[in-house]
């Protein structure tokens, strides 16, 4: 009977793990160059990093030299990057993104305003609009955490303050009304299935289950980290984007084992220790390449 290797065991396992969160976890091709020169700024203690800083973090990814500087250079062409003294700087609409992620990573419902029981309304009140601005009007009442009640009526209760992220509250301003305070009738069960809180919660348990395992699976010690870096970089990015999402809706409308606080936790966590592997790594490579 043929024996397996411990290394053949693990990759199996591996595979096991991420299969059970793959709908979540897009692994099936390599991070592309954007997608890691962005992350690596959207996640830096500042929007900024130098030149070989970004290409060192591209390496790791198995992105060579020439292609992540040329894609810099696409990035800077697209008015995401600023380069200056042999430094690249978020600008545009991704430095927006690092904002709202900030956001997602910090703000939780116990910390929003106090809720009274109104609601917030946004209805479009312009007759005829391009397909580009409603689809930015879209895009921007998800990220203040609105719900389509019905085509073109965006509401949710109103215990999130209202200058919040200003240049996508510019973006819905200028299509529709505003109006704060309304007193309305739904009830929480509708409430719940309007922002798809069950949906949210269960995705929520199985994005804490994938990080836990890796930790129990000891992802961020191999000695061969290359093999871990992609997956835990888009489970990485899989978090954040469903903390974005995170309806944030009053206490008293949400189950009472509501996991963003849990997701949020386990996330700093995770996101401690995939920095400290990307750290050590990029050491590593340096020591051998010096």
């Amino acid at each position: 009977m043929p024996s397996t290797s411990p290394a053949a065991s693990s990759d199996g396992a591996a595979v096991e793990r991420h299969a059970r969160v793959s709908d979540l976890v897009d692994n099936s091709r390599p991070p592309g160059a954007r997608s890691v020169l962005a992350w690596a700024l959207l996640g830096a203690s500042e929007p900024r990093l130098r030149v070989s800083q970004l290409v060192a973090v591209a390496s790791l990814f198995g992105i060579s030299s020439a292609a992540a500087r040329t894609c810099l250079s696409r990035m800077v062409a697209d008015g995401e990057l600023r380069a200056d003294d042999a430094t690249y700087a978020l600008v545009g609409h991704l430095l927006d993104r690092r904002e709202r992620v900030d956001n997602a990573s910090r703000i939780t419902h116990t910390s929003s305003r106090p809720w009274n029981g109104t609601w917030e309304i946004s209805v479009v009140s312009l007759d005829r609009r391009a397909a580009m601005d409603r689809l930015n009007l879209r895009k921007a009442a998800a990220a203040l955490h609105l719900a389509e009640i019905r085509e073109g009526v965006w509401a949710r209760p109103d215990n999130l303050e209202p200058d919040r992220l200003p240049k996508l509250r510019a973006v819905l301003e200028e299509q529709s009304v505003r109006f704060c305070s309304a007193e309305t009738n739904i009830p929480p069960q509708t409430t719940r299935a309007l922002f798809g809180v069950e949906g949210w919660a269960n995705d929520a348990h199985r994005l804490i289950a994938a990080m836990n395992d890796e930790f129990d699976a000891s992802g961020f010690t191999d000695e061969d980290v290359g093999a871990s870096l992609p997956y835990q970089f888009t489970l990485s990015i899989a978090v954040v984007n469903h903390l974005e999402s995170d309806p944030l809706l009053p206490a008293v409308l949400l189950p009472g084992d509501w996991p963003a606080e849990s997701l949020r936790s386990t996330y700093r966590a995770f996101d401690e220790a995939f920095q400290q592997t990307m750290r050590q790594a990029l050491r590593t490579r340096a020591s051998m390449s010096a």
